[in-house]
């Protein structure tokens, strides 16, 4: 950040690299979500049950938790280049693979093969973005790469669920499949590998990091998040279809008007994070809350619910910039294998979220139970917050905004 004459603060402009990384953030996020529109088509094509459907949710995110570390520091000191581009090389072929898959079984190992490739681009690519910018412009550059992920929401789910409900999902594996591919190509002309009078990177400085608990206490705020949200988000279909009664034909438009309130909010955290970190962490957990026991309480009235699920991407979302800006900020020096902990933590609740949302709905609690269990979530959610923010103000470490 510098000063202008007239004294007034001008921010940085935000590095191509980082709009180009956002691409294929684009790209996995939509793999990653557009499940949740699928549910019914790919429930009757493999013969399984919705919730069984829903745990293909669960099992990319549990390749995500192992992979993103694991991939971290099998690759801590390749090219990051090179890292980048084999990411995305393994997620075409998990998702060639899924496109392929005649049963269950095999379907579950392309979305874990896809999850892996999926948690060491995402470790690169938040390490790369925060190395283009000062500190006073991380939440920024984050909100920024998070941007592909949220018009991932916008556009690449509910395009994707119309893909797949047209044509077949596995139409939808294809399609993702090739724009992973021009993916790679994006990251060939963007992304240079580090300077060699860099001093090198090592395992024991990045896992030195962990050794501070404010650092667990983020990750852990992070976890309950996205399992509140994601929780909540996995069975949108069924809840619009058989609670609020509305047509298939809603499913894309509804996943539209959450992708499109998604990516206001991440404008939104993207601007204000960097200055106001707490407020508005706190104040995006407390509404999510708040919107998600609508949705519990008022499914069944069509405008209602919609309106709601919008209203929630757009408030959800402003929480992801403070978030991940943060944990960056406890991890100094080492942020590698800080990063890829912290797209762990997300996934955990991308994990966590849909199985107990499926656990709910095959106890006979219905389709309205994952939008009353996300608020609890997010309640977990604010306490850990609310016990960092106190750490700060008695150490004195980090901002009380």
């Amino acid at each position: 950040m510098t000063t202008g004459l007239t004294g007034v603060a001008v921010r940085a402009r935000i590095p191509k690299v980082v709009p180009l990384l956002a691409l294929s953030t684009f790209v996995l996020g939509t793999s990653e979500f557009m499940i949740a529109g699928l549910l019914p088509e790919i429930a009757t094509d493999l013969r399984i049950t919705i919730p069984q459907a829903g745990y293909l949710i669960s099992a990319f995110a549990i390749g995500m938790i192992v992979g993103a570390p694991a991939m971290a520091v099998l690759t801590l000191r390749m090219p990051r280049r090179i890292t980048l581009v084999a990411a995305l090389v393994v997620f075409v072929a998990g998702h060639v693979l899924g496109a392929l898959a005649q049963d269950y079984t095999v379907m579950v190992v392309s979305r874990v093969v896809s999850a892996v490739a999926t948690g060491a681009f995402w470790a690169v690519a938040g390490v790369v973005t925060v190395s283009t910018v000062g500190p006073g412009d991380r939440a920024r550059a984050l909100s920024v790469l998070l941007a592909g992920l949220t018009v991932a929401n916008v556009a690449g789910v509910p395009l994707g669920t119309l893909v797949g409900q047209q044509f077949g999902w596995r139409a939808s594996f294809w399609a993702v499949a090739a724009l992973a591919g021009i993916g790679i190509v994006g990251v060939l002309v963007s992304v240079r590998n580090r300077d060699a009078a860099e001093p090198p990177l090592r395992i024991a400085d990045e896992v030195a990091a962990f050794r501070r608990g404010r650092l667990w206490l983020a990750l852990g705020t992070t976890a309950l998040y996205q399992s509140g949200m994601i929780g909540a988000f996995s069975y949108i279909a069924p809840l619009l279809t058989d609670v609020a009664g509305l047509d298939t034909r809603w499913v894309p438009a509804v996943l539209l008007g959450f992708g499109v309130g998604a990516l206001v909010g991440i404008i939104i955290g993207g601007r204000i994070a960097d200055a106001h970190p707490w407020t508005s962490l706190l104040g995006a957990l407390a509404a999510a809350a708040v919107l998600m026991c609508v949705v519990g309480l008022l499914a069944s009235i069509p405008v209602v619910v919609v309106v709601a699920e919008v209203l929630l991407g757009a408030i959800a979302f402003i929480a992801g910039a403070p978030l991940n800006a943060r944990v960056f900020a406890l991890a100094g020096d080492a942020p590698t294998l800080a990063s890829a902990t912290n797209t762990s933590a997300f996934n955990v609740g991308n994990s966590l979220g849909p199985a107990l949302g499926g656990i709910a709905i095959s106890l006979g609690l219905g389709y309205t139970a994952p939008s009353w269990l996300g608020a609890v979530l997010m309640g977990a959610a604010i306490v850990l917050a609310l016990l960092s923010w106190r750490i700060d103000r008695r150490t004195g470490s980090g901002s009380s905004r």
